[in-house]
């Protein structure tokens, strides 16, 4: 299977969850932004989450279906239709070869996703098929591309009922290398204050900005490079807190205030310009229990899946549904 791209927004990759295990060599994980749409698109079409699917940045495209496939929408809300009909986003949907589907602009968030049944079969490096731009590895999808698919699954039409994740919100943190080398005051100013996502933003990371004075650590231009990782909040010489994103580097010098939850990066990822933020510190133990919660809940994905009904009105090609099928007697 293969869908054809006709046209395509500036910033979409294909991502999977990652690579991992090559920080020593200089290379970040990457892979989705937002990992728990990966999910939520494998629940959809009942494939692995470890499938490669077509990460969009703000804006999709227009593509074009060569053979009958199956696909998802799911990640940050976009206008979408095939052939004209209004496409349910956080559903699965057939295409039919030489269908088009089209996806503009995201209404809510960030970064919205196309999944593909069975996967996107794009080359794989060492051992995932995600794009990493800043390591240059692989490129964007371009107009003319097509991308391959592993398989169609069968069981499609099914809607998923999505979180919201896609305007801020409270993001829990856990103490990093350098908490303590901010004062009480300041950890409580940063604990208190409502921080919003500036412009400066892409897959390495996102800036924060707000009202009043910067953050500053004691003795901040001492510290060495030490290891970084995705969910670390750095502060830089300007006080603007920077939270890290998939294609972080992998070393860093500026003291890190804390570190955002595994569990909240999708919400660090979909929060649009200009939303709101706070920071809400918790214990070790209370970090390791959320997370369990979390990964339980990515588990049970496939169980809340439920038959997606769909307006008639939207439906173009209405006639060509076999509505009733058998015979209908008032006697027999």
């Amino acid at each position: 299977m293969s869908l054809r791209v006709l046209k395509i927004g500036p910033a979409c990759t294909v991502q999977d969850q990652g690579r991992t295990g090559y920080l020593v060599q200089g290379l970040s994980r990457s892979g989705a932004a937002d990992q728990l749409a990966l999910h939520e698109g494998a629940a959809l079409l009942g494939h692995s989450p470890s499938c490669a699917a077509l990460e969009m940045a703000g804006m999709g495209g227009t593509f074009e279906a060569a053979q009958p496939m199956n696909i998802a929408l799911t990640g940050a809300p976009m206008q979408a239709s095939i052939d004209g009909s209004p496409a349910v986003w956080n559903a699965s949907h057939t295409l039919e070869a030489g269908q088009q589907l089209v996806i503009g602009a995201v209404m809510q968030g960030n970064y919205g996703y196309l999944h593909i049944g069975g996967g996107i079969d794009a080359p794989e490096f060492l051992g995932s098929r995600s794009v990493h731009l800043t390591a240059k590895v692989g490129r964007v999808v371009q107009a003319g591309d097509v991308l391959s698919a592993g398989s169609r699954i069968a069981d499609v039409g099914m809607k998923l009922r999505s979180d919201d994740r896609f305007t801020g919100g409270v993001l829990r943190v856990v103490a990093s290398f350098q908490t303590s080398l901010f004062d009480q005051d300041t950890l409580d100013r940063f604990s208190q204050t409502t921080f919003r996502r500036g412009a400066r933003a892409n897959r390495m990371g996102m800036q924060l900005d707000s009202d009043g004075e910067g953050f500053a650590a004691k003795g901040q231009l001492n510290i060495l490079s030490e290891v970084i990782t995705p969910g670390d909040i750095q502060m830089t010489g300007t006080g603007n807190p920077f939270i890290l994103l998939p294609e972080c580097q992998t070393t860093g010098g500026y003291p890190r205030i804390a570190t955002v939850l595994p569990c909240d990066l999708p919400r660090v990822a979909q929060t649009p310009a200009g939303g709101q933020i706070r920071f809400e510190f918790v214990s070790m133990d209370q970090a390791v229990a959320l997370h369990a919660t979390y990964l339980a809940d990515l588990e049970r994905l496939p169980g809340r899946v439920e038959p997606l009904v769909r307006d008639p009105h939207d439906i173009l090609d209405l006639l060509s549904y076999q509505l009733i099928g058998g015979m209908i007697s008032a006697t027999d």
